[in-house]
């Protein structure tokens, strides 16, 4: 920022008033030359995001993070965007709404950023959304699932996503369950919170559709080291499988309470499991955890997954095998996501929100490391992926795998 240097003023034996009255002139008219000058433009275009950077789902956004950072990249290569280099700031949201809120605020009002992104938690993003659509700033999601985030009531909805969509998600998760284990009177255990909800809701209507009952709905909180009475309930009620919703720690206390317990069911479960440590968390039994994903580099000889799977790690040398990419759904919705945002703000030719939010309905083909996207957005729908893009996983050491 360049100084200001205040012109030296001489009188003849001014008095303090008279004194007082010149500075304050002096001063008003200096202002007034700042109001009136123009704004510097920003020397690059800012993308930024909000995610649990720290705390127990931590890698969930580190693994989002590489997902940019190499979207970033490819678009710098090729001279950036409207002219200028594009840059990510990044905010740590602690899996935290209030925090995620002044996080979103900070990008927005402060770093100027042309869109931002949001990370694993859906109680962090439903917050974040009436302020997107307030200040007219496109949000995309590349993880949290919570149907409301996207489908949130806004007339006006600068709120998108690529990423899976509870409602989707959990008609997967009811054919899974009776194709690959003849569930007749699943169980639901679900985190205390938003996605939860979501969860709850979208279960119900799924198995309703199929007119199949359930045998009991539990609910349990983040820092619960216990679960062993939800369960022991759900198994005197008759359940046959479980629907486990939950991230990281919590889905770990599920398994380890089941092992306690001594009772092996089936567990179908949301992505919550590939958001950070499960594996090292719950233990030798991790795998008998199948749950949803997106995508997964394991068993996928696409080029363009190869193409991606060598930048990260050339980018990144701690990657040295599929293990410690984990989670890659968090990069791959991330990597598609950016990019399809930095062709938004091509299409536009401007980082005015609006005109970008609109780009983003206009985009016609996209190849991107998931799919290849046709028309990923228009008014009606802000998800780009729909059920058929979702494939189911387990652990297999630290490593995800595709189940067949």
């Amino acid at each position: 920022m360049s100084r200001i240097v205040l012109p030296r003023m001489s009188f003849a034996r001014p008095t303090r008033r008279l004194a007082l009255a010149g500075a304050t002139a002096l001063f008003a008219g200096t202002l007034a030359g700042l109001v009136a000058a123009p704004a510097q433009a920003q020397e690059t275009i800012k993308l930024g995001l909000v995610a649990a950077m720290s705390g127990q789902s931590a890698k969930s956004g580190e693994a989002i993070v590489r997902g940019l950072t190499l979207a970033v990249d490819e678009m710098n290569a090729k001279g950036g965007l409207l002219g200028k280099k594009v840059e990510l700031v990044v905010r740590d949201d602690e899996s935290n709404p209030a925090k995620g809120v002044v996080a979103a605020r900070e990008l927005v009002q402060r770093e100027k950023v042309a869109a931002f992104f949001g990370g694993l938690d859906t109680p962090v993003s439903i917050a974040i959304v009436p302020f997107a659509n307030q200040s007219k700033v496109p949000f995309m999601g590349v993880w949290a699932a919570g149907t409301p985030i996207t489908k949130n009531g806004a007339p006006d909805n600068y709120v998108f996503r690529v990423s899976a969509v509870d409602e989707l998600v959990d008609v997967a998760l009811v054919d899974y369950a009776v194709k690959k284990y003849g569930a007749k009177k699943p169980g639901m255990i679900l985190i205390n919170n938003p996605w939860g909800e979501s969860n709850e809701k979208g279960l119900k209507a799924a198995l309703e559709a199929k007119k199949i009952p359930y045998a009991g709905v539990e609910k349990f909180e983040t820092n619960d080291v216990d679960v062993v009475p939800q369960l022991t309930r759900l198994k005197q009620a008759g359940a046959d499988v479980l629907f486990l919703v939950a991230n990281v720690a919590p889905s770990a206390q599920v398994v380890k309470s089941l092992d306690r317990m001594g009772w092996s069911v089936p567990i179908v479960s949301h992505w919550g499991p590939a958001g950070g440590r499960f594996g090292e968390l719950a233990g030798a039994s991790a795998d008998k955890v199948h749950f949803i994903q997106t995508f997964t580099f394991s068993g996928n000889d696409a080029p363009k997954a190869a193409a991606v799977l060598a930048a990260l790690k050339a980018k990144y040398p701690a990657v040295k095998s599929l293990a410690n990419v984990t989670p890659a759904v968090g990069i791959a919705n991330a990597y598609d996501a950016a990019h399809l945002v930095g062709l938004a703000i091509a299409k536009a030719g401007s980082t005015d929100g609006t005109k970008v939010r609109d780009a983003l309905y206009a985009i016609d083909s996209y190849d991107g490391l998931i799919k290849t996207y046709k028309t990923p957005f228009t008014k009606q729908n802000h998800d780009a992926l729909a059920a058929s893009d979702y494939i189911f996983t387990q652990f297999k050491g630290d490593e995800i795998v595709p189940l067949k």
